[in-house]
């Protein structure tokens, strides 16, 4: 996936703003709420997931899904553009947001 599509999807999801984050990374917020990242210059996302998500995730596909940061009950996984399948990452990229979404907003969202 191109970084430029990576964009389309998550700025489609409602309420969702972007600003600069820290070092080469773009954050993406849901009120307030960070649920992803994106470093265009090295072709990587950062999302948040549980830690049984990003368990799965880089047992499942060690070459496209790394862990990240982890705290509590969530943890973070980066995922490479140039190899993870479109649509999971769209599926990836909503689910994150939900994580981070106001319970009646995240429910507005068709499943």
């Amino acid at each position: 996936m191109r970084p430029e599509e990576f964009l389309r999807t998550v700025l489609a999801l409602p309420e969702v703003t972007e600003r600069e984050a820290f070092s080469d990374l773009t954050g993406f917020r849901v009120r307030g709420k960070g649920f992803c990242y994106l470093n265009e210059s090295e072709g990587f996302v950062l999302l948040k997931a549980t830690r049984e998500e990003q368990a799965a995730l880089i047992a499942e596909d060690p070459g496209t899904f790394a862990p990240s940061w982890a705290s509590g009950r969530f943890a973070w996984v980066e995922i490479k553009l140039a190899t993870v399948e479109p649509e999971e990452l769209r599926e990836l990229v909503t689910e994150a947001w939900r994580l981070s979404a106001p319970k009646r907003l995240a429910a507005a969202l068709p499943a």
